[in-house]
Formats: structure tokens, sequence, C-alpha cells
């Protein structure tokens, strides 16, 4: 199964829901009465800009020149949704080495600040990578709290390879979806399930190239550079920032290639920057795995959890997840069986927050007892499944993009090889046996990510949650150890991401990002 993406969001009352975590922000809005504040920004000497090189054009002896083309300028078409929010397409270079060459048009969605009290802009991420983002200014109120809404323009956008972007990822149609994802055994037991794996991985690739056009151009360094194309068609000459999971990943990666436009940076939920591809799974894995063992610790604990198990619940589910792999059971009309890979990706979703918990016991519970539709649904949640059976294109782009960051193609057997290397490190959850082969056979990467210092930027926030499965809190560490000037923040939580669970960690974004007092390093907020 690939590495999860991930979401973050809140309801108009500040809960999180779209992985159903998070509590009530305390509130301290400003009086609207109240004297706008003058905007608070960081020296801006240096601002990097996109323009064509004017060297450009002439042979190569130099004894003829063309014109130099104009520079290249961005803008952004507003169409009004409603009194403080709008969309708008802006339109980038395919390639920013050839600025006149193909281009894309990305969609930009933006919440506007109350003019009084506006302080400039804040652009966010939602992660994946290949969640579609503009959602997020088009409901700001359900992300973020006044506090933020009224000082912040925010700004949001679907990521090339994303929504409604272009060179959007729709490698396969939904009713392949079980066949790509559910029907591959990762414990084969013999030489021609392994090559099925093989044949599997190799054929999702193929469609990928034949289907998405400007595949190789959907890499983080690329989006970094669209948001600083927004924020040359916004005429701002500093943004601030804030990024979920892997939407950490790209604010590194932008604060690292522009690091004077940055004004203030929040990363919640970042993953370890300087680690391999190996090392990032075994770091999930372990983290997966943790927040499982503390699952299985409070059912065995608790005589009111419905897979209590007479207090042997980690029993239980070893017992359950051995007889799905031997005999999976039967599952809905037209649907893949619900064999172990499918429990896996169930138990996965379910450990991005405590408030899965109930969900998960229920539907152990009942595959336990030969019903295996309540671990489906978790199955189907993970990959974005909708009622009518039509999927969202988050998994999809969030392969093809991850692929196109890693410099490595490893072939079948440096999979294989590597999986070996696995075997061991989470057996209760991830008892792999194979490669995924997820990169294999995709086409090389001509702009592998770029590595993230952040010199220059500024002090950043890292935010790492102890309870993290997906990017565990040590993994969130190293992001902030990575930056020149990370400041790193531990929030005491099960759960992905840590803004929301507390009024500590509220708090102290908000000012931060208002008024620019940036924490200490290693604050705990429980």
């Amino acid at each position: 199964m690939p590495n999860a993406p991930t979401h973050h969001r809140r309801t108009p009352t500040r809960a999180v829901v779209a992985v159903v975590i998070g509590v009530a922000l305390a509130s301290c809005s400003s009086s609207n009465d109240s004297a706008p504040p003058p905007p608070l920004t960081r020296d801006v000497s240096g601002v990097t800009t996109t323009t064509v090189d004017a060297s450009a054009g002439g042979d190569a002896g130099g004894s003829t020149s063309l014109p130099a083309p104009p520079p290249l300028t961005y803008s952004i078409a507003w169409q009004p949704i409603d009194d403080r929010t709008d969309v708008g397409m802006i339109t980038v270079p395919v390639d920013y080495d050839d600025p006149q060459g193909a281009t894309l048009d990305l969609q930009v969605a933006r919440h506007k600040a109350d003019p009084d009290h506006r302080i400039g802009v804040l652009a966010t991420n939602n992660g994946g990578p290949g969640a579609a983002a503009s959602s997020m200014a088009l409901t700001a109120s359900s992300w973020f709290p006044s506090e933020l809404t009224d000082r912040f323009d925010i700004v949001s956008w679907d990521p090339r390879g994303t929504g409604a972007s272009g060179a959007s990822v729709d490698c396969i149609d939904g009713a392949d979806y079980d066949h790509f994802f559910a029907e591959p055994d990762l414990t084969p037991d013999d030489d021609a399930e392994r090559q099925a794996n093989i044949d599997n991985a190799q054929e999702f690739a193929e469609r990928c190239v034949d289907r998405v056009d400007h595949l190789t151009s959907i890499g983080t360094n690329n989006t970094a550079r669209d948001l600083d194309a927004i924020r040359q068609a916004l005429d701002e000459p500093q943004l601030s920032y804030f990024g979920f999971s892997y939407g950490s990943e790209l604010g590194g990666v932008w604060a690292t290639l522009f690091p004077s436009t940055v004004r203030a940076a929040v990363f919640d939920g970042a993953t370890d920057p300087t680690a391999d591809p190996l090392e990032r799974t075994k770091n999930q894995w372990v983290g997966f795995e943790n927040a499982l063992d503390t699952f299985l610790a409070e059912c065995s604990g608790d005589s009111d959890c419905v897979f209590h198990s007479d207090g042997d619940a980690e029993g239980a589910f070893d017992d359950l997840m051995a007889e799905l792999d031997a005999s999976p059971l039967p599952s809905a009309d037209g649907r893949a069986p619900v064999s172990r890979d499918v429990a896996t990706t169930a138990v996965v979703q379910a450990m991005y927050s405590d408030r899965y918990w109930p969900a998960l016991e229920q539907a152990l519970e009942d595959a336990a007892r030969g019903d295996g539709a309540g671990l489906l649904q978790l199955n189907d949640t993970y990959y974005r499944r909708s009622a009518d059976g039509t999927y969202g294109n988050l998994i999809e782009s969030f392969q093809a993009i991850s692929c196109m960051d890693q410099a490595e193609r490893p072939t079948v057997e440096e999979s294989d090889a590597e999986a070996a290397q696995l075997v061991g490190v989470a057996t209760r959850l991830f008892p792999y046996t194979t490669g995924s082969y997820s990169c294999t056979f995709f086409p090389p990467a001509p702009d592998p990510r770029v590595e993230i210092t952040g010199i220059g930027a500024g002090p950043i926030v890292v935010i790492g949650t102890t309870g993290d499965p997906s990017t565990p809190l040590e993994s969130s560490r190293a992001m902030a150890d990575a930056l020149e000037d990370g400041r790193f923040v531990i929030v005491v939580a099960n759960q992905h991401t840590g803004y929301g669970a507390n009024s500590c960690v509220d708090e102290l974004v908000e000012d931060y990002l208002v008024n620019l007092v940036a924490p200490a390093d290693e604050t705990t907020c429980s």
C-alpha cells in the first residue's frame, strides 16, 4: 500500500473533521473598533522573482542575437463567489527553465481578510501530496479561526497534477481501484503472486505515462515555484504560509528556494526531509504500529471496548489478520474480498485520529464474526471512494508526485532487497515480504526535490504530535533540525497534525502568524 496521504480540516466550530480530530480553539479576536495594526514583515531585500533570462537567444558562437523576450509576468482574473471569496486561474510554465514554452493553468482561491485589519496573505496547503487544496480558501472558516481569517487573505490552490489544475493525475478509472490497490498480495506465497504484484505496478505506471500530460513536471520543486508565481500575481513582497502534513514538505522547499519572500511559516506534521525513501517508510511504519499498539492496549484494558476480547485485543487482532490473509472475507458485490491488505488499509485510516477508534473497534469485532463491511468502509475512506462508486484522484496524484520527487528508480531486485530490510520493522501491521515497486516503472524525475534548508527564511514553526502515526514526532523534529531556524513545538495528542489539539498550540501559532512572535524551540503543549 502507498504511504498514507492526509488532510486536516476544521468545522465552522473549529473541530477537525476530515480526519475527525481536534477540539475548540480559544477565542481572542480583536475588537473591530481598534485601529488596524501596521503590517509586520521581514526584511525583503533580494526578493526572488521569476523572469526570462535576457541573454536567451543567439547562435552558439554569439555572432548574432535575438531581442530579449519581455519579463515573465503573472496575473489572476478573479471571479467572485461571495463577498469574501473568489476563484481564478493563473498560467505558469510547465518548465521554469523554459518560461516561454508550454504552460499550465492552476486554480487559485482566496478568502479575503477584513480590510481594516489585514496583514497580508496566508498561503496554505492541506497535504497529500496530491490533495486539491483550493477548497481550503473557499471554506477558510472551517480551517482557521477569525484571528487568522480577519487578518489574512487565505489563499490556496490546486497544485499542478491535482484537482482543477493542469497535469491532473488520473491514471485509472474507479472500477480499477480494487485491481490496483486491493487485489495485490504483499505477502505473496509463491513466484506467481509476486510476479502479479510486479505486473500490477508496471501497468499502473504505464497508464500514468499514457494518460497524464506533463507527468514529469509535477514534482514539489515546481509547485513551490508556482507558489512564488502566485505571490507575484498578488503583488505581495512576502507571504505567510501554513502547511499540513506534506504541505510542510512543500513549504520547506518553498522556503529554501525563495527565502526572502517568507514572512512567517508553520509546518504541522512534517516528514523527515533528510530521510531516504527506505528510512521514511521505516519511520512511518513504526509510527502506525505504535499507534495501533496504543489502540489495542487501551482496548484490552477497557471492558467497554467492543473488541475487548477478554482483555487480549492484541492476540485477537493478530489472529484476525492471519485469518484474513489465509481466507479473505466475502465483500460487496463486484468488490475485492476483505483481505489482510484491505484490513491493513482500514487500520491505517483509523490510526490518523483516536476519534476513529470506536469505528475500528466495531469493524474488527464484526470481521471476527465474519462481516467485513466495516473494514471495507474504512478502506474506502482511505481511498476517497464515494457512495456512487467513484474515487477522487488523491491516491494516484500521491504516487505520481512522490515518484517525481525521488531521483531513484529502484529495480525490481533492488525493491525486493529493500523490502527485506523492512521485515520485522512493524510485524503486526506491515508483515510485507515483497517490494512495492511504486516508482520502479515511472519515468526518471528530471527535477528531484531539493534539499530543504530554509537558509535565510527566518524562524519557522514546526509542529510535531506525540501520537502522530503518519509523521511521527521524531520525523517532525528532524524537519525543524534541518531548517536554519526551526522552532519545534511538541503537541501531546493521538492524532496526525497538532494545530487544533489544544488552546496552547492554537494561541502560539496565531501569535506567531499575526505578531511574528516565534516560540522557543522545544516548546511543549499538552
